[in-house]
């Protein structure tokens, strides 16, 4: 057989060899990867998350929340989705997770899912993209509000006011106050002046924990206020003495951790004594 016989059956075998490949590609379907068809077919909601650490005590603003993805067959009953209900397949064999969706949407709020979180108080700490469900936090009203205002190491206990010892109405919560009380010495007509507590946070007014939008005053019968634990002994005996009053203070001077009035080295301390309408003030050591 001569060279170009051989040369010739070579090229007509690679060709035979392409053709068949090529029927074969044209003949046999394509087929998508397994993952991504899954990854397709899968429904996904948007789910109300924290968007970075929340500590206890955290009062939560919109910067605090987000939405974030979450596939349809993870949901519970208690998270909080964005309203919209998930594009779910026309056929899925899992009941429980389409029940389990619908139940998420059902709860949203009717005013919005996040502005219903808005302004409530983190109950248990929560890590960045964990769902923000009911339990872990509590709104003001709810039981067990007031325990989670409250600082580690305070006490939250209450004092009788009116307008003439509370600043005229003009102490909001939030605002830092000092508490002073007079009363008669050991001598006849002589009254004795001191300040029990210091740079002291009013944490309600009454019930109201929150002052109203563009209020500037609260006239209330009763003071809440934030005091350390070694200190409650302090405004207790001062409620069995007498009348107290609240000294508001500037923003400006709000600044360190409450204290009683004698512990404050950098302002004279003493005690202010009224005798026959003169007064004198004795320092203290």
């Amino acid at each position: 057989m001569s060279g170009i016989r051989i040369a010739i059956l070579v090229v007509a075998a690679f060709a035979a060899v392409g053709l068949a490949l090529l029927v074969r590609n044209m003949v046999t379907p394509k087929r998508e990867p397994v993952a991504e068809v899954a990854a397709a077919s899968k429904p996904v909601a948007q789910v109300l998350v924290a968007k970075h650490d929340l500590a206890i005590g955290v009062r939560l603003t919109p910067a605090d929340m987000t939405w974030q993805a979450w596939p349809v067959e993870g949901l519970n009953a208690s998270f909080v989705t964005d309203g919209t209900a998930p594009a779910l397949p026309a056929v899925m064999p899992d009941k429980a997770v389409q029940k389990v969706a619908r139940a998420a949407t059902d709860a949203v709020s009717a005013n919005g899912p996040m502005q219903a979180f808005e302004g409530s108080i983190v109950r248990e700490a929560m890590v960045a993209g964990e769902p923000i469900v009911a339990r872990k936090v509590v709104r003001a009203g709810q039981s067990g509000f007031m325990a989670v205002v409250v600082q580690p190491g305070m006490r939250a206990m209450s004092i009788p006011i009116n307008a003439e010892t509370a600043a005229g109405g003009f102490i909001l919560p939030g605002d830092r106050v000092d508490i002073l009380q007079s009363r008669q010495g050991a001598e006849a007509k002589t009254y004795i002046t001191e300040t029990l507590m210091r740079n002291v946070r009013v944490l309600a007014i009454d019930q109201k924990i929150d002052p109203e939008k563009d209020a500037k005053s609260i006239v209330g019968a009763i003071a809440t206020l934030e005091i350390p634990a070694t200190d409650v002994e302090v405004l207790a005996r001062g409620r069995a003495q007498g009348e107290m009053q609240l000294a508001l203070r500037s923003y400006a001077d709000i600044g360190g951790a409450p204290g009683r009035g004698g512990q404050a080295r950098d302002n004279m301390q003493g005690v202010r004594i009224f005798r026959a309408g003169q007064v004198s003030e004795v320092a203290r050591p």
